[in-house]
C-alpha cells in the first residue's frame, strides 16, 4: 500500500532507496497505471472528454472513476469505505518517515479532507477537480468537469463496470508473476 501510494512521487533510480515490498508497490501502481492508460474502454471515456479538457481528460476520468468506486464501495469490499480509508490513513501514517516529502504533503491533506471516503460524493469530487485545477500547469477547466459526470453518469457508470473487473484480473495476475 505504501509503495502503491508514493509511486507517482518516485522517480527513475529512486525506487532503489525503498524495501523490497514497498517496490513491489510502486511495481504494482505503475503496472495498474499502464493497464489504465491503454484500455479501450478508458479511452472511449477519455474521448468523450477530450474536446473541452484534452490532455486533463485522463486525469479527470481517473477521478470519475474513483467516484465510480467509491460510492459503489460495497459492491467490491465488505469493509466499509469509511472504515477502510481511517484503517488507510493509520497505516500511512505509521509508515510517514519513509515517505517522499511531497508524498507526505499529499497525505496530510488526504488525511484532512478524507478523500477517500469522500470520493463517494459529487461534492467530494467536485473539490478533489477544483483543487487540482488550481495547482494545473495550464489553463485545465477541471473545475467544471463535474458537469459531465452529472450529465452522463450512466455512461461513465456503464464504463467504469466494463473496465473495473479487468482491471481486477490484471492485477490478479501480475501478482502471480509480476514484471
Amino acid at each position: 500500500m505504501v509503495g502503491n501510494f508514493i509511486a507517482d512521487q518516485v522517480k527513475g533510480k529512486q525506487i532503489e532507496r525503498f524495501s523490497s515490498e514497498i517496490q513491489q508497490g510502486i511495481k504494482m501502481h505503475r503496472a495498474i497505471d499502464a493497464f489504465t492508460d491503454s484500455h479501450p474502454v478508458v479511452l472511449q471515456s477519455k474521448e468523450r472528454l477530450y474536446p473541452k479538457y484534452h490532455k486533463y481528460a485522463a486525469v479527470i476520468i481517473d477521478i470519475y472513476y474513483d467516484h465510480i468506486l467509491a460510492k459503489n464501495w460495497n459492491d467490491y469490499s465488505p469493509i466499509a469505505i469509511e472504515r477502510f480509508a481511517h484503517a488507510t490513513y493509520l497505516m500511512l501514517k505509521a509508515k510517514n518517515k519513509l515517505l517522499p516529502e511531497k508524498s507526505q504533503g499529499i497525505l496530510k491533506f488526504m488525511i484532512e479532507q478524507d478523500w477517500l471516503s469522500n470520493y463517494a460524493s459529487l461534492s467530494g469530487i467536485e473539490k478533489a477537480l477544483q483543487a487540482l485545477a488550481y495547482r494545473a500547469t495550464f489553463e485545465s477547466k477541471m473545475e467544471q468537469a463535474t458537469v459531465e459526470l452529472k450529465n452522463d453518469y450512466a455512461l461513465y457508470k456503464a464504463d467504469f463496470n466494463l473496465f473495473f473487473p479487468a482491471l481486477v484480473k490484471h492485477v490478479q495476475t501480475w501478482l502471480v508473476e509480476p514484471d
